[in-house]
């Protein structure tokens, strides 16, 4: 089968490690014959990272320069037709799409969470592309409901980067920093910056782990953040304040779920969707603060119940953290599993499995579209 074209539209090179797992889960998705051209905000980077022709995204001359020489154009994953934090990216994508279509490209949408959309014209946009795509497949049951008021057919699985592999190589006895602080264990924290993780409840938050780190010395609070314009300044004020914490930052996504694995880690506390999945896939136990409904729908899809909505956090958090004590506790003392039989929860285990299988349906229902529309075009 010859060779053909796909360009990979998505929130790439934004330094994004949720973004850059999806676009991973992309390329490795994409059959042999598929030569992706990915558009970047940072094409240098992006190129040399993962070996991939790229292409500004800003710069429209060329990226329709790479339309006319490829045969299709795919969304690779992601809440990009939201309006929610940017009333511009559905209209950027949107276009996008809608000037691929024109030109004649099929086109797909991969692995995506729709919404919200509280403008009409976003609406309109996003229901008129999405009707003319060769595939659509999404991430969750709200994207799915809206595109059947829509009378769009969708494939609905987990997010990719539940089935993502993850490398292992980071080891925590070749840095220093943990050498010197002498703790066996660690709690990750990814925070990021968003209209409700407002002042009073970051102090809240704040307190609540300075105060853990008062009664459990042998713990580390591990700052991880996802997203250096978002998540970093956070971070580093953050280690300034709670005792023995230490910052992480990982550029390989890979890396950074494979770092949620390791045995260091016995805990998660997370806001950021990516950061949730990756430590629930990796057997880490995880309290998630949910600023989206995204990361509301995955903790309940996983059955667990430990989350906070930050928009009704209040003062009890810290009863809340006095209620993981015992559950830390008895990890360390036994060593938390997955689906040991032993500690009553192989229901998450068999929740956790299903999601991680389910989430390669997007990976085969792409393949399947790719090979035929190839096929066809012979």
């Amino acid at each position: 089968m010859s060779k053909q074209r796909a360009i990979l539209c998505g929130y790439y090179g934004m330094g994004n490690a949720g973004d850059e797992a999806l676009l991973i889960c992309l390329l490795q998705s994409l059959p042999e014959h598929i030569e992706p051209i990915v558009l970047s905000k940072n094409p240098v980077e992006t190129r040399d990272r993962y070996k991939v022709k790229t292409c500004d995204r800003w710069d429209l001359i060329a990226v329709v320069k790479e339309m006319r020489r490829a045969n299709f154009f795919i969304w690779g994953g992601g809440s990009l037709m939201q309006d929610n934090s940017s009333r511009v990216s559905p209209i950027y994508y949107g276009g996008l799409m809608k000037l691929a279509q024109m030109m004649g490209l099929e086109t797909i949408a991969w692995a995506q969470g729709i919404g919200p959309l509280n403008h009409r014209s976003n609406r309109w946009l996003t229901r008129h592309v999405l009707k003319r795509c060769r595939l659509v497949t999404v991430r969750d049951t709200v994207s799915r409901e809206m595109l059947q008021r829509w009378g769009i057919p969708a494939t609905i699985a987990p997010d990719p980067v539940w089935a993502m592999k993850a490398d292992y190589s980071f080891d925590f006895s070749d840095d220093s920093h943990f050498r010197d602080h002498n703790s066996k264990y660690c709690i990750a924290v990814n925070l990021r910056e968003h209209w409700s993780l407002t002042p009073d409840r970051l102090e809240i938050l704040t307190q609540s782990l300075i105060e853990f780190q008062k009664n459990n010395s042998g713990f580390t609070i591990l700052l991880v953040p996802f997203q250096e314009s978002l998540d970093g300044k956070l971070a580093r004020d953050l280690h300034a304040r709670i005792p023995r914490s230490l910052v992480l930052s990982i550029d390989n996504p890979e890396v950074m779920k494979g770092l949620f694995g390791h045995p260091n880690i016995i805990f998660t506390i997370a806001m950021r969707l990516h950061a949730v999945i990756m430590s629930i896939s990796e057997g880490c136990n995880c309290f998630a603060l949910s600023y989206d409904p995204k990361v509301t729908k995955v903790m309940e899809a996983a059955h667990l119940t430990t989350i906070v909505e930050l928009s009704e956090m209040d003062p009890t958090l810290d009863e809340r953290i006095a209620e993981w004590l015992p559950e830390l506790r008895q990890t360390m003392e036994t060593g938390f599993a997955y689906g040991n039989p032993n500690d009553g929860r192989a229901d998450l285990e068999g929740a956790r499995q299903t999601l991680i299988q389910s989430a390669t349906q997007h990976r085969d229902r792409l393949r399947q579209v790719l090979d035929k529309t190839s096929r066809s075009s012979i």
